[in-house]
Protein backbone atom coordinates (compact mmCIF):
# COMPACT_ATOMS: atom_id res chain seq x y z
CA UNK A 1 0.00 0.00 0.00
CA UNK A 2 1.01 3.29 -0.49
CA UNK A 3 1.36 6.13 1.85
CA UNK A 4 1.15 9.78 1.96
CA UNK A 5 -0.06 12.08 -0.21
CA UNK A 6 1.61 12.21 -4.35
CA UNK A 7 3.48 15.20 -3.28
CA UNK A 8 5.44 13.46 -0.66
CA UNK A 9 5.83 9.94 -2.41
CA UNK A 10 7.31 11.94 -5.42
CA UNK A 11 9.54 13.85 -2.45
CA UNK A 12 10.78 10.24 -1.28
CA UNK A 13 11.30 8.80 -4.80
CA UNK A 14 13.45 12.04 -5.61
CA UNK A 15 15.67 11.12 -2.90
CA UNK A 16 16.13 7.29 -3.42
CA UNK A 17 16.46 8.46 -6.82
CA UNK A 18 13.59 6.44 -8.31
CA UNK A 19 13.28 8.66 -11.43
CA UNK A 20 10.02 7.27 -12.70
CA UNK A 21 8.45 7.21 -9.76
CA UNK A 22 9.74 10.52 -8.84
CA UNK A 23 7.97 11.69 -12.18
CA UNK A 24 4.59 9.90 -12.08
CA UNK A 25 4.02 11.19 -8.53
CA UNK A 26 4.77 14.69 -9.12
CA UNK A 27 2.98 14.63 -11.87
CA UNK A 28 0.03 13.51 -9.88
CA UNK A 29 0.60 16.09 -7.21
CA UNK A 30 1.16 19.01 -9.68
CA UNK A 31 -2.56 18.01 -11.22
CA UNK A 32 -3.79 17.99 -7.91
CA UNK A 33 -2.58 21.44 -6.66
CA UNK A 34 0.01 23.42 -8.81
CA UNK A 35 3.23 23.08 -7.53
CA UNK A 36 5.80 25.08 -5.83
CA UNK A 37 8.90 26.28 -7.34
CA UNK A 38 11.15 23.87 -5.20
CA UNK A 39 9.06 20.94 -6.39
CA UNK A 40 8.79 21.99 -9.56
CA UNK A 41 12.81 21.83 -9.95
CA UNK A 42 12.52 18.02 -8.39
CA UNK A 43 10.01 16.99 -11.20
CA UNK A 44 11.77 18.89 -14.14
CA UNK A 45 14.96 16.85 -13.16
CA UNK A 46 13.22 13.44 -12.95
CA UNK A 47 11.92 14.19 -16.45
CA UNK A 48 15.07 14.92 -16.88
CA UNK A 49 16.57 11.51 -15.98
CA UNK A 50 14.23 9.71 -17.69
CA UNK A 51 14.48 10.97 -21.13
CA UNK A 52 10.97 13.20 -20.57
CA UNK A 53 13.14 16.51 -22.31
CA UNK A 54 9.77 18.76 -22.89
CA UNK A 55 8.61 18.04 -19.30
CA UNK A 56 11.78 18.83 -17.66
CA UNK A 57 12.13 22.00 -20.06
CA UNK A 58 8.36 22.76 -18.92
CA UNK A 59 8.97 22.67 -15.36
CA UNK A 60 12.27 24.62 -14.80
CA UNK A 61 10.80 27.13 -16.86
CA UNK A 62 7.80 27.38 -14.58
CA UNK A 63 9.57 27.11 -11.82
CA UNK A 64 12.23 29.95 -13.14
CA UNK A 65 8.87 32.09 -13.34
CA UNK A 66 7.74 31.64 -9.65
CA UNK A 67 10.86 32.23 -8.60
CA UNK A 68 11.62 35.30 -10.21
CA UNK A 69 8.08 36.55 -9.45
CA UNK A 70 8.59 35.90 -6.06
CA UNK A 71 11.80 38.05 -5.85
CA UNK A 72 14.10 35.11 -5.76
CA UNK A 73 16.29 35.94 -8.64
CA UNK A 74 19.25 33.80 -7.57
CA UNK A 75 17.40 30.51 -7.93
CA UNK A 76 15.75 32.17 -10.99
CA UNK A 77 19.05 32.77 -12.26
CA UNK A 78 19.80 28.87 -11.63
CA UNK A 79 16.62 27.66 -13.40
CA UNK A 80 17.87 29.76 -16.22
CA UNK A 81 21.30 28.81 -16.61
CA UNK A 82 20.56 24.95 -16.29
CA UNK A 83 18.09 25.00 -19.13
CA UNK A 84 20.64 26.91 -20.98
CA UNK A 85 23.00 24.37 -20.10
CA UNK A 86 21.01 21.54 -20.89
CA UNK A 87 19.59 22.71 -24.03
CA UNK A 88 22.86 23.56 -25.34
CA UNK A 89 24.04 19.74 -24.52
CA UNK A 90 20.96 19.08 -26.88
CA UNK A 91 21.93 20.63 -29.80
CA UNK A 92 19.33 23.60 -29.16
CA UNK A 93 21.89 26.63 -29.78
CA UNK A 94 19.58 29.41 -29.95
CA UNK A 95 17.12 28.51 -26.87
CA UNK A 96 20.13 27.86 -24.72
CA UNK A 97 22.07 31.09 -25.94
CA UNK A 98 18.28 33.05 -24.90
CA UNK A 99 18.42 31.45 -21.43
CA UNK A 100 22.04 32.27 -20.49
CA UNK A 101 21.49 35.39 -21.28
CA UNK A 102 18.32 35.79 -19.12
CA UNK A 103 20.31 34.49 -16.04
CA UNK A 104 23.17 36.62 -17.26
CA UNK A 105 20.91 39.95 -16.85
CA UNK A 106 18.95 38.63 -13.22
CA UNK A 107 22.51 37.98 -12.41
CA UNK A 108 23.26 41.56 -13.51
CA UNK A 109 19.92 43.06 -11.60
CA UNK A 110 21.44 41.03 -8.03
CA UNK A 111 25.39 42.66 -8.35
CA UNK A 112 27.87 41.12 -6.37
CA UNK A 113 29.51 37.87 -6.65
CA UNK A 114 27.32 34.98 -6.75
CA UNK A 115 27.83 31.28 -7.63
CA UNK A 116 25.75 31.11 -10.79
CA UNK A 117 28.43 33.69 -12.54
CA UNK A 118 30.80 30.34 -12.10
CA UNK A 119 28.21 28.11 -14.51
CA UNK A 120 27.93 31.10 -16.54
CA UNK A 121 31.80 30.98 -17.25
CA UNK A 122 31.77 27.50 -17.33
CA UNK A 123 28.94 27.93 -20.30
CA UNK A 124 31.88 30.24 -21.74
CA UNK A 125 34.59 27.47 -21.65
CA UNK A 126 32.36 25.35 -23.75
CA UNK A 127 32.10 27.37 -26.14
CA UNK A 128 35.74 28.46 -26.53
CA UNK A 129 35.77 24.48 -26.27
CA UNK A 130 33.62 24.16 -29.42
CA UNK A 131 35.74 27.17 -31.66
CA UNK A 132 38.96 25.69 -31.01
CA UNK A 133 40.49 28.19 -28.52
CA UNK A 134 41.27 25.93 -25.75
CA UNK A 135 43.23 28.20 -23.90
CA UNK A 136 40.72 30.78 -23.19
CA UNK A 137 38.68 28.13 -22.69
CA UNK A 138 41.07 26.19 -19.67
CA UNK A 139 41.53 29.99 -18.34
CA UNK A 140 37.75 30.54 -18.27
CA UNK A 141 37.23 27.60 -16.85
CA UNK A 142 40.19 27.69 -14.57
CA UNK A 143 38.21 30.90 -12.84
CA UNK A 144 34.90 28.94 -12.61
CA UNK A 145 37.17 26.89 -10.80
CA UNK A 146 37.51 29.50 -7.90
CA UNK A 147 33.92 30.72 -8.24
CA UNK A 148 32.96 26.94 -6.93
CA UNK A 149 35.91 26.90 -3.97
CA UNK A 150 34.26 30.28 -3.15
CA UNK A 151 30.96 29.36 -2.51
CA UNK A 152 31.74 25.50 -1.85
CA UNK A 153 29.91 24.36 -4.68
CA UNK A 154 31.00 20.74 -5.55
CA UNK A 155 28.73 20.41 -8.73
CA UNK A 156 30.52 23.34 -10.46
CA UNK A 157 34.12 22.59 -9.02
CA UNK A 158 33.78 18.99 -10.42
CA UNK A 159 32.40 20.61 -13.90
CA UNK A 160 35.05 22.94 -14.38
CA UNK A 161 37.86 21.00 -13.32
CA UNK A 162 36.92 18.47 -16.32
CA UNK A 163 36.51 21.62 -18.65
CA UNK A 164 40.26 22.52 -17.65
CA UNK A 165 40.74 18.80 -17.96
CA UNK A 166 39.44 19.06 -21.52
CA UNK A 167 41.36 21.77 -22.90
CA UNK A 168 44.70 20.54 -21.58
CA UNK A 169 43.86 17.50 -23.65
CA UNK A 170 42.98 19.33 -26.94
CA UNK A 171 46.75 21.17 -26.48
CA UNK A 172 48.28 17.78 -26.13
CA UNK A 173 49.13 18.61 -22.15
CA UNK A 174 47.98 15.16 -22.27
CA UNK A 175 49.52 13.92 -18.58
CA UNK A 176 48.27 18.05 -16.98
CA UNK A 177 44.98 17.12 -18.97
CA UNK A 178 44.46 13.82 -17.42
CA UNK A 179 45.39 14.91 -13.76
CA UNK A 180 42.67 17.39 -13.93
CA UNK A 181 40.13 15.17 -15.23
CA UNK A 182 41.07 12.15 -12.09
CA UNK A 183 40.49 14.93 -9.80
CA UNK A 184 37.18 15.73 -11.26
CA UNK A 185 36.25 11.98 -11.14
CA UNK A 186 36.75 11.94 -7.28
CA UNK A 187 34.47 14.11 -6.83
CA UNK A 188 32.25 12.19 -9.32
CA UNK A 189 32.72 9.14 -7.51
CA UNK A 190 32.04 10.23 -4.54
CA UNK A 191 28.36 10.25 -5.35
CA UNK A 192 26.93 13.77 -3.91
CA UNK A 193 26.57 15.62 -6.92
CA UNK A 194 23.50 16.21 -9.11
CA UNK A 195 22.95 13.09 -11.11
CA UNK A 196 22.74 15.33 -14.46
CA UNK A 197 26.39 16.50 -13.70
CA UNK A 198 27.58 13.45 -12.54
CA UNK A 199 26.62 11.99 -15.89
CA UNK A 200 27.76 14.58 -18.01
CA UNK A 201 31.56 14.29 -16.40
CA UNK A 202 31.30 10.37 -16.68
CA UNK A 203 30.85 10.50 -19.86
CA UNK A 204 32.91 13.22 -20.67
CA UNK A 205 36.03 12.16 -18.82
CA UNK A 206 35.38 8.49 -20.52
CA UNK A 207 35.40 9.80 -24.19
CA UNK A 208 38.24 12.10 -23.28
CA UNK A 209 40.43 9.35 -22.37
CA UNK A 210 39.72 6.92 -25.34
CA UNK A 211 40.61 10.28 -27.39
CA UNK A 212 43.94 10.32 -25.79
CA UNK A 213 44.17 6.08 -25.74
CA UNK A 214 44.38 6.29 -22.03
CA UNK A 215 42.81 2.66 -22.24
CA UNK A 216 43.14 1.88 -18.45
CA UNK A 217 41.08 5.15 -17.37
CA UNK A 218 38.60 4.30 -20.14
CA UNK A 219 38.04 0.93 -18.97
CA UNK A 220 37.92 1.88 -14.83
CA UNK A 221 35.65 4.56 -15.35
CA UNK A 222 33.00 2.71 -17.67
CA UNK A 223 33.06 0.16 -14.81
CA UNK A 224 31.89 2.99 -12.35
CA UNK A 225 29.55 4.52 -14.42
CA UNK A 226 27.70 0.97 -14.93
CA UNK A 227 27.79 0.70 -11.01
CA UNK A 228 26.35 4.46 -10.78
CA UNK A 229 23.64 3.85 -13.55
CA UNK A 230 22.69 0.32 -11.93
CA UNK A 231 22.02 2.09 -8.75
CA UNK A 232 19.57 4.45 -10.96
CA UNK A 233 17.58 1.21 -12.57
CA UNK A 234 14.97 3.94 -14.41
CA UNK A 235 17.73 6.43 -15.48
CA UNK A 236 18.04 6.88 -19.20
CA UNK A 237 20.51 9.38 -20.51
CA UNK A 238 24.19 8.39 -19.80
CA UNK A 239 22.80 4.85 -19.38
CA UNK A 240 22.93 4.29 -23.18
CA UNK A 241 26.80 5.88 -23.22
CA UNK A 242 27.78 3.65 -20.81
CA UNK A 243 26.68 0.90 -22.97
CA UNK A 244 28.60 2.12 -25.72
CA UNK A 245 31.53 2.39 -23.78
CA UNK A 246 31.38 -1.11 -22.71
CA UNK A 247 30.71 -2.34 -26.59
CA UNK A 248 34.27 -0.61 -27.19
CA UNK A 249 36.06 -2.61 -24.42
CA UNK A 250 34.80 -5.59 -25.47
CA UNK A 251 35.17 -4.86 -29.12
CA UNK A 252 38.95 -4.05 -27.72
CA UNK A 253 38.92 -7.04 -25.94
CA UNK A 254 37.75 -9.59 -28.56
CA UNK A 255 34.27 -10.34 -27.71
CA UNK A 256 32.58 -9.29 -30.74
CA UNK A 257 29.20 -10.74 -30.56
CA UNK A 258 28.66 -9.66 -27.15
CA UNK A 259 30.21 -5.77 -28.23
CA UNK A 260 27.47 -5.79 -31.33
CA UNK A 261 24.62 -7.00 -29.09
CA UNK A 262 25.73 -4.04 -26.27
CA UNK A 263 26.25 -1.37 -29.26
CA UNK A 264 22.41 -2.23 -30.33
CA UNK A 265 20.49 -1.63 -26.78
CA UNK A 266 23.27 1.65 -26.82
CA UNK A 267 21.33 3.01 -30.12
CA UNK A 268 17.92 2.14 -28.24
CA UNK A 269 18.48 3.58 -25.07
CA UNK A 270 20.33 6.81 -26.49
CA UNK A 271 17.73 7.09 -28.49
CA UNK A 272 14.85 6.80 -25.66
CA UNK A 273 17.32 9.51 -23.71
CA UNK A 274 17.18 11.78 -26.70
CA UNK A 275 20.55 11.65 -26.92
CA UNK A 276 21.51 11.91 -30.99
CA UNK A 277 25.29 11.85 -30.17
CA UNK A 278 25.18 8.59 -28.38
CA UNK A 279 23.28 7.15 -31.60
CA UNK A 280 25.65 8.08 -33.71
CA UNK A 281 28.21 7.01 -31.77
CA UNK A 282 26.70 3.40 -31.24
CA UNK A 283 25.92 3.60 -35.26
CA UNK A 284 29.54 4.12 -35.88
CA UNK A 285 30.63 1.31 -33.62
CA UNK A 286 28.01 -1.31 -34.76
CA UNK A 287 29.94 -0.51 -38.22
CA UNK A 288 33.24 -1.25 -36.96
CA UNK A 289 32.37 -4.40 -35.65
CA UNK A 290 30.14 -5.22 -39.17
CA UNK A 291 33.73 -4.34 -40.89
CA UNK A 292 36.08 -6.76 -38.83
CA UNK A 293 33.27 -9.32 -39.36
CA UNK A 294 33.14 -9.05 -42.79
CA UNK A 295 29.87 -7.84 -43.52
CA UNK A 296 30.52 -5.52 -45.51
CA UNK A 297 26.69 -4.52 -46.24
CA UNK A 298 26.11 -4.34 -42.47
CA UNK A 299 29.14 -1.99 -41.82
CA UNK A 300 27.57 0.26 -44.99
CA UNK A 301 24.28 0.42 -43.15
CA UNK A 302 25.83 1.51 -39.66
CA UNK A 303 27.95 4.06 -41.09
CA UNK A 304 25.31 5.72 -43.49
CA UNK A 305 23.32 6.47 -40.05
CA UNK A 306 26.70 7.70 -37.93
CA UNK A 307 26.82 10.26 -40.78
CA UNK A 308 23.02 10.83 -40.96
CA UNK A 309 23.45 11.91 -37.31
CA UNK A 310 26.16 14.04 -37.97
CA UNK A 311 29.01 11.88 -36.76
CA UNK A 312 31.77 12.05 -39.70
CA UNK A 313 32.05 7.75 -40.21
CA UNK A 314 35.99 7.89 -40.51
CA UNK A 315 38.05 6.18 -40.11
CA UNK A 316 35.91 3.62 -40.56
CA UNK A 317 34.52 3.95 -43.62
CA UNK A 318 37.81 4.55 -45.09
CA UNK A 319 39.01 0.76 -43.94
CA UNK A 320 35.56 -0.27 -45.27
CA UNK A 321 36.25 1.00 -48.91
CA UNK A 322 40.15 -0.58 -48.82
CA UNK A 323 38.45 -3.91 -47.86
CA UNK A 324 35.83 -3.69 -50.65
CA UNK A 325 38.87 -3.18 -52.83
CA UNK A 326 38.02 0.94 -53.82
CA UNK A 327 41.56 2.28 -52.56
CA UNK A 328 40.56 5.67 -54.50
CA UNK A 329 38.16 6.41 -52.51
CA UNK A 330 39.79 5.03 -48.88
CA UNK A 331 42.48 7.42 -50.03
CA UNK A 332 40.40 10.33 -50.65
CA UNK A 333 37.93 9.86 -47.82
CA UNK A 334 40.98 9.87 -45.15
CA UNK A 335 42.63 12.32 -46.39
CA UNK A 336 39.49 15.04 -46.47
CA UNK A 337 39.43 13.49 -42.81
CA UNK A 338 42.83 14.54 -42.08
CA UNK A 339 42.73 17.68 -43.77
CA UNK A 340 40.09 18.77 -41.66
CA UNK A 341 41.33 17.50 -38.51
CA UNK A 342 43.75 20.20 -36.36
CA UNK A 343 43.26 18.57 -32.69
CA UNK A 344 46.73 15.91 -32.40
CA UNK A 345 43.58 13.86 -30.39
CA UNK A 346 41.85 13.44 -33.65
CA UNK A 347 44.32 13.35 -35.88
CA UNK A 348 46.09 10.18 -33.47
CA UNK A 349 42.50 8.37 -34.56
CA UNK A 350 42.93 8.88 -38.05
CA UNK A 351 46.60 8.34 -38.85
CA UNK A 352 47.11 4.32 -38.44
CA UNK A 353 44.17 4.27 -41.26
CA UNK A 354 46.14 6.49 -43.58
CA UNK A 355 49.08 4.46 -42.69
CA UNK A 356 47.35 1.15 -43.70
CA UNK A 357 46.02 3.16 -46.92
CA UNK A 358 48.63 4.19 -48.18
CA UNK A 359 50.55 1.30 -48.02
CA UNK A 360 47.86 -0.27 -50.07
CA UNK A 361 48.03 1.78 -53.04
CA UNK A 362 52.07 1.86 -52.53
CA UNK A 363 52.78 4.89 -51.34
CA UNK A 364 55.82 4.22 -48.92
CA UNK A 365 56.75 8.32 -48.46
CA UNK A 366 53.06 9.00 -47.37
CA UNK A 367 52.90 6.37 -45.19
CA UNK A 368 56.14 6.96 -43.56
CA UNK A 369 54.75 10.60 -43.31
CA UNK A 370 51.86 9.40 -41.21
CA UNK A 371 54.08 7.04 -39.39
CA UNK A 372 56.57 9.65 -38.15
CA UNK A 373 53.48 12.03 -36.97
CA UNK A 374 51.56 9.53 -35.44
CA UNK A 375 54.99 8.80 -33.46
CA UNK A 376 55.25 12.57 -32.67
CA UNK A 377 51.98 12.87 -31.20
CA UNK A 378 52.91 9.16 -29.04
CA UNK A 379 55.62 10.86 -27.51
CA UNK A 380 53.34 13.76 -26.44
CA UNK A 381 50.37 11.66 -24.94
CA UNK A 382 52.92 9.28 -23.25
CA UNK A 383 50.36 6.47 -23.20
CA UNK A 384 51.45 3.05 -23.45
CA UNK A 385 48.78 2.11 -25.94
CA UNK A 386 49.77 4.73 -29.03
CA UNK A 387 53.53 3.81 -28.37
CA UNK A 388 52.18 -0.19 -29.59
CA UNK A 389 50.25 0.82 -32.49
CA UNK A 390 53.61 3.34 -33.83
CA UNK A 391 55.42 0.06 -32.93
CA UNK A 392 52.98 -2.29 -35.62
CA UNK A 393 53.17 0.47 -38.00
CA UNK A 394 56.49 1.13 -38.01
CA UNK A 395 56.94 -2.36 -38.83
CA UNK A 396 54.50 -2.35 -41.43
CA UNK A 397 56.54 0.17 -43.10
CA UNK A 398 59.74 -1.49 -42.64
CA UNK A 399 58.11 -4.41 -43.91
CA UNK A 400 57.12 -2.71 -47.28
CA UNK A 401 60.38 -1.14 -47.79
CA UNK A 402 61.70 -4.55 -47.65
CA UNK A 403 63.69 -4.45 -43.81
CA UNK A 404 62.27 -7.59 -42.71
CA UNK A 405 65.27 -7.27 -39.93
CA UNK A 406 64.23 -4.31 -39.28
CA UNK A 407 60.51 -4.78 -39.26
CA UNK A 408 61.38 -7.62 -36.55
CA UNK A 409 62.18 -5.63 -33.36
CA UNK A 410 59.37 -3.48 -33.96
CA UNK A 411 56.63 -5.90 -34.76
CA UNK A 412 57.85 -8.24 -31.54
CA UNK A 413 57.36 -4.86 -29.41
CA UNK A 414 53.89 -4.38 -31.06
CA UNK A 415 52.86 -8.18 -30.19
CA UNK A 416 54.23 -7.57 -26.68
CA UNK A 417 52.54 -4.76 -26.24
CA UNK A 418 48.99 -5.60 -27.60
CA UNK A 419 49.41 -9.36 -25.47
CA UNK A 420 49.58 -6.93 -22.03
CA UNK A 421 46.08 -4.90 -23.49
CA UNK A 422 44.50 -8.04 -23.70
CA UNK A 423 43.86 -6.88 -27.55
CA UNK A 424 43.62 -9.95 -28.97
CA UNK A 425 42.52 -8.76 -33.13
CA UNK A 426 45.53 -6.29 -32.88
CA UNK A 427 47.82 -9.04 -31.25
CA UNK A 428 47.05 -11.39 -34.42
CA UNK A 429 47.38 -8.86 -37.22
CA UNK A 430 50.85 -8.21 -35.56
CA UNK A 431 51.51 -11.52 -35.47
CA UNK A 432 50.93 -11.65 -39.45
CA UNK A 433 53.75 -9.07 -40.08
CA UNK A 434 55.91 -11.06 -37.88
CA UNK A 435 54.85 -14.34 -40.03
CA UNK A 436 55.16 -12.01 -43.12
CA UNK A 437 59.07 -10.77 -41.97
CA UNK A 438 60.35 -13.98 -40.66
CA UNK A 439 59.68 -15.29 -44.90
CA UNK A 440 61.33 -12.44 -46.04
CA UNK A 441 64.29 -13.62 -43.89
CA UNK A 442 63.99 -17.12 -45.23
CA UNK A 443 62.87 -18.11 -42.07
CA UNK A 444 60.00 -20.79 -43.30
CA UNK A 445 59.14 -22.61 -40.37
CA UNK A 446 59.27 -19.92 -38.14
CA UNK A 447 56.89 -17.80 -40.80
CA UNK A 448 54.39 -21.04 -40.87
CA UNK A 449 54.08 -21.02 -36.94
CA UNK A 450 53.38 -17.07 -36.64
CA UNK A 451 50.66 -17.26 -39.25
CA UNK A 452 49.23 -20.10 -38.09
CA UNK A 453 48.93 -18.67 -34.85
CA UNK A 454 47.32 -15.22 -35.85
CA UNK A 455 44.78 -17.92 -38.54
CA UNK A 456 43.78 -18.89 -34.61
CA UNK A 457 43.55 -16.00 -33.90
CA UNK A 458 41.14 -14.59 -36.54
CA UNK A 459 39.19 -17.84 -36.64
CA UNK A 460 38.20 -17.24 -32.98
CA UNK A 461 37.04 -13.60 -33.38
CA UNK A 462 35.55 -14.31 -36.51
CA UNK A 463 37.33 -11.74 -38.83
CA UNK A 464 36.11 -13.20 -42.16
CA UNK A 465 38.26 -10.59 -43.95
CA UNK A 466 41.55 -11.16 -42.53
CA UNK A 467 41.07 -15.00 -42.44
CA UNK A 468 40.55 -14.87 -46.08
CA UNK A 469 43.63 -12.34 -47.07
CA UNK A 470 46.07 -14.68 -44.68
CA UNK A 471 44.89 -17.55 -46.59
CA UNK A 472 47.11 -17.05 -49.19
CA UNK A 473 49.85 -15.74 -46.71
CA UNK A 474 49.59 -18.89 -45.09
CA UNK A 475 49.85 -21.45 -48.49
CA UNK A 476 52.72 -19.76 -49.69
CA UNK A 477 51.73 -17.02 -51.46
CA UNK A 478 53.25 -14.29 -49.11
CA UNK A 479 56.30 -14.50 -50.97
CA UNK A 480 54.96 -12.39 -53.18
CA UNK A 481 55.22 -8.44 -52.33
CA UNK A 482 51.95 -7.06 -51.82
CA UNK A 483 52.13 -5.23 -54.99
CA UNK A 484 52.72 -8.85 -56.86
CA UNK A 485 49.68 -9.99 -55.25
CA UNK A 486 47.55 -7.23 -56.61
CA UNK A 487 48.98 -7.86 -60.44
CA UNK A 488 48.17 -11.44 -59.50
CA UNK A 489 44.75 -10.83 -58.51
CA UNK A 490 43.78 -8.81 -61.36
CA UNK A 491 45.76 -10.92 -63.96
CA UNK A 492 43.48 -14.01 -62.22
CA UNK A 493 40.22 -12.06 -62.59
CA UNK A 494 41.43 -12.13 -66.50
CA UNK A 495 43.02 -8.21 -66.69
CA UNK A 496 45.72 -7.81 -69.70
CA UNK A 497 48.98 -6.10 -69.05
CA UNK A 498 47.08 -2.78 -70.17
CA UNK A 499 44.40 -2.90 -68.07
CA UNK A 500 46.54 -4.18 -64.76
CA UNK A 501 48.51 -0.97 -65.62
CA UNK A 502 45.72 1.47 -65.92
CA UNK A 503 44.10 -0.07 -62.90
CA UNK A 504 47.18 0.30 -60.28
CA UNK A 505 48.56 3.23 -62.26
CA UNK A 506 51.83 2.04 -63.32
CA UNK A 507 53.07 0.94 -66.56
CA UNK A 508 53.20 -1.82 -68.73
CA UNK A 509 57.09 -2.57 -68.63
CA UNK A 510 56.19 -2.73 -64.34
CA UNK A 511 53.40 -5.33 -64.81
CA UNK A 512 55.68 -7.29 -67.35
CA UNK A 513 58.60 -7.04 -64.47
CA UNK A 514 56.30 -7.85 -61.52
CA UNK A 515 54.46 -10.89 -63.75
CA UNK A 516 58.15 -11.95 -64.39
CA UNK A 517 58.64 -11.69 -60.48
CA UNK A 518 55.61 -13.73 -59.75
CA UNK A 519 55.99 -16.58 -62.17
CA UNK A 520 59.53 -17.43 -60.76
CA UNK A 521 58.13 -17.55 -57.07
CA UNK A 522 55.31 -19.66 -57.63
CA UNK A 523 57.18 -21.60 -60.11
CA UNK A 524 55.36 -21.41 -62.88
CA UNK A 525 55.66 -20.12 -66.63
CA UNK A 526 52.23 -18.76 -67.79
CA UNK A 527 49.42 -16.41 -67.02
CA UNK A 528 47.33 -19.64 -66.97
CA UNK A 529 49.82 -21.38 -64.53
CA UNK A 530 49.54 -18.38 -62.00
CA UNK A 531 45.95 -18.21 -62.48
CA UNK A 532 45.25 -21.57 -61.84
CA UNK A 533 47.69 -20.96 -58.30
CA UNK A 534 45.55 -17.90 -57.49
CA UNK A 535 42.31 -20.00 -57.79
CA UNK A 536 43.63 -23.24 -56.12
CA UNK A 537 45.26 -20.51 -53.14
CA UNK A 538 42.11 -18.35 -52.54
CA UNK A 539 43.70 -15.23 -53.78
CA UNK A 540 41.58 -14.72 -57.17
Amino acid sequence: MAYGTPLERGRDAYGERAWERAFRELSAADARQALGPDDLWRLGWAGALIGRTDDFRAAIERAHRLYVDAGSLTAGSRCAVWLGLRLASLGDVAQASGWLARARRLLDRLGGDHVENGYLELSEAQRHLGTGDHQAAFEIAEAATRTAERFGDADLHAFALHAQGIARLRQARVQEGLQLLDEAMLAVSRDDLMPIVSGIVYCSVISACSSVYALRRVEEWTVALKAWCDRQPELVPFSGKCMIHRAEIMLLQGTWTEALEEARHAEDRCDRGDEPDGVAHACYTQGQLHRLRGDFAGAEEAYRRAALLGRDPQPGLALLRLAQGKRDAAWSAIHRALDESRIEAARARLLPAAVEIHLAVGDLDGARTAVRELAEIARAFDEGVLDTIVAHWEGAVAMADGDGAGALATLRRAWRGWQTLGAPYEAARTRELVGLACRSLGDEETARLELEAARVGYQLLGAAADLARLEGARTGAAGLTPRELEVLRLVAGGGTNKAVAAALDISERTVERHLSNIFDKLGVSTRSGATAFAYEHGLA
